[in-house]
């Protein structure tokens, strides 16, 4: 195992090597998912937005023309 690990001398620059890797992807992966879950919200807000506009639109008199309100 230990011959394995110090990979033929070379062990301490490739293993860093994979652990910056990870640490890089993990992060890339965090920062992802975070991104989506803010816009999610920011959608959801959006969406409610033109939900209550359309319903004020709905809920107000119908004026032709010509007529005053």
């Amino acid at each position: 195992m230990n011959g394995f690990l110090s990979m033929g001398g070379y062990g301490g620059y490739v293993w860093p090597a994979y652990a910056l890797t990870f640490l890089v992807l993990a992060a890339l992966g965090v920062a992802t998912v975070s991104g989506l879950r803010r816009k999610q919200k920011t959608l959801e807000l959006l969406q409610s937005s033109v939900r209550s506009a359309r319903r004020r639109r709905d809920d107000a008199p119908a004026s032709g023309p010509g007529e005053t309100a």
